[in-house]
């Protein structure tokens, strides 16, 4: 399958800490593609580089066939590419709806209402909720907004960073089974995930980062059968 997002041997800094060394990895058309690691093994850092937010010393990162070294983090959702943060940053005085819009804002024209709908259909609770104060909401559906406005965009590639973060088990569930539906339904994601268990699970393929490199890679099957993986990341 040919790659949508290709990322070659980036290297990236805090000052002087080399927080990424020398990464790459790639996501096919269709795919979820993850992230594991332990806390500050460098997931984020590594999304955010995709994302524009960080830029690499070294190599590059290629989407669609285009070199993202060079376009400002606000133009890739122009590009197709929509990131769901960490800590789900939604616009918490705004309405359920109003953050849905927002998700929109690089459509033309007013966002449509076949585009709120298709976010409906996928997050039921969020139509019940759309008149709601989005700071009223729980973490649960703040995270399915997050997902939700991200989708307004009709990105090509959905980057979610740790979207099970700080969630009830049963929450988390309810968040990896709209994962797999996206997916399903065509959508390639790339996933950032602490709960490795969950992620492996959904995931095509997996890659494991410790200390800022890529130590292993694999299917999501071959990754949970692992001895190695299951005693440092799945409390086996």
């Amino acid at each position: 399958m040919e790659a949508i997002l290709k990322v070659e041997d980036i290297n990236v800094y805090y000052g002087s800490i080399h927080a990424i060394k020398g990464v790459s990895f790639e996501v096919a058309k269709g795919e979820i593609v993850t992230l594991i690691g332990a806390n500050g093994a460098g997931k984020s850092t590594t999304l955010n580089t995709v994302a524009g937010l960080l830029r690499s010393k070294t190599g590059s990162v290629t989407f669609r066939g285009e070199d993202l070294g060079k376009v400002p983090p606000h133009k890739m959702v122009a590009k197709g590419l929509a990131m769901v943060p960490e800590g789900r940053r939604v616009f918490l005085q705004m309405t359920t709806q109003e953050n849905l819009e927002m998700g929109a804002y690089t459509q033309k024209g007013k966002p449509s209402e076949t585009d709120l709908e298709m976010v409906y259909e996928q997050f039921p609770r969020l139509k019940e909720r759309r008149k709601q104060v989005a700071g009223t909401l729980s973490g649960g559906e703040q995270q399915m907004l997050a997902m939700g406005r991200a989708l307004m965009s009709h990105p090509q590639l959905l980057m979610l960073d740790e979207p099970s973060m700080g969630l009830a088990p049963i929450l988390v569930e309810q968040i990896f089974e709209i994962i797999q539906k996206l997916h399903k339904n065509g959508t390639t994601i790339l996933l950032v995930e602490q709960n490795a268990q969950a992620a492996l699970s959904v995931a095509d393929r997996g890659y494991v980062l410790e200390t800022g490199k890529v130590v292993t890679s694999g299917s999501g099957e071959e990754l949970l059968a692992s001895p190695a993986i299951k005693k440092a990341y799945l409390g086996g």
